[in-house]
């Protein structure tokens, strides 16, 4: 009976795979395969690049190819050359209730507060281990820094990313700063001054840096919270200092956190007042 009972737990994950591999559409694996390499292009690829890179023949993917393409979900520019991933999926995603709202919640808030203080204003969301920015509200003045909507960027290095992971609850915070370490240290990069300004941020309350991504900026970023005190989305301003700024950055970032903590209020949450002047 024993040995009966051994033969039949080996038996059940066999059966297991074979129902994994009977219930698998290859036509629309080979189309994540694809959709997920381009993803990772900047310039695109030609199509016998990606038959190389999947390990397939030109032939199988050709058609998957076409598909996506008549579909939106990869384009050509110009027409004939490289392919490249499209904007639809991003699209897609932002058209998800929660985020759509966010983003219609927030949207006449960042135009108002870039208006004001003649700087760039981006909202962002946690998205795996990036940070995703889902809008943008470009500066008005004639000098500025741009931000494009759907930028992707790593959560540990940017503000935007550890002022999300700061206020998630301990055990998603945990989770995320374990994995993120992990990739930081495979790039031979140490994680621990930047784990430690995750605990900075959380005690302060927003996260300010200076020239962290380019010379000349200094980001400050304030939590977006909801009604059950999780940061949702993180409100970004990368202040650039030039000659005739009319807004100083004592006086901008007040301002980013009243446009921060009214955005918190249409979506249920609280955002406490930090000390003022703020400091990094």
């Amino acid at each position: 009976m024993a040995n009966e009972a051994v033969k039949a737990k080996r038996v059940e994950p066999d059966k297991q795979a074979n129902a994994a591999l009977a219930y698998k559409a290859p036509a629309l694996e080979k189309g994540l395969d694809i959709l997920e390499l381009l993803a990772g292009q900047s310039g695109g690829l030609i199509l016998s690049q990606i038959a190389q890179s999947l390990g397939r023949s030109v032939q199988e993917v050709y058609r998957v190819v076409v598909s996506l393409e008549r579909r939106g979900y990869v384009e050509r520019k110009p027409p004939g050359e490289a392919f490249q991933i499209s904007m639809k999926l991003f699209d897609l995603a932002c058209g998800h209730p929660p985020i759509r709202r966010l983003r219609e919640t927030a949207q006449p808030i960042l135009q108002s507060l870039a208006a004001e203080v003649e700087e760039a204003i981006i909202l962002s969301i946690l998205d795996g281990l990036s940070v995703r920015v889902i809008a943008v509200a470009d500066n008005p003045a004639p000098v500025g820094f741009r931000v494009r909507l759907g930028t992707q960027t790593r959560m540990l290095s940017t503000a935007s990313g550890r002022t999300l992971i700061a206020f998630q609850n301990e055990l998603t915070r945990a989770m995320l700063i374990e994995r993120a370490s992990e990739e930081l240290r495979s790039r031979g990069k140490d994680p621990e001054p930047l784990i430690r300004r995750v605990e900075q941020i959380q005690k302060r309350g927003y996260e300010v840096v200076a020239d962290e991504t380019l010379r000349g900026i200094t980001d400050v970023s304030f939590p977006i919270f909801d009604a059950s005190g999780m940061a949702q989305a993180a409100l970004t301003m990368p202040f650039l200092l030039w000659v005739t700024n009319q807004v100083q950055l004592a006086d901008a970032s007040k301002h980013l956190y009243e446009a921060a903590a009214e955005l918190c209020r249409q979506i249920g949450g609280h955002l406490p007042e930090p000390k003022f002047p703020i400091r990094g």
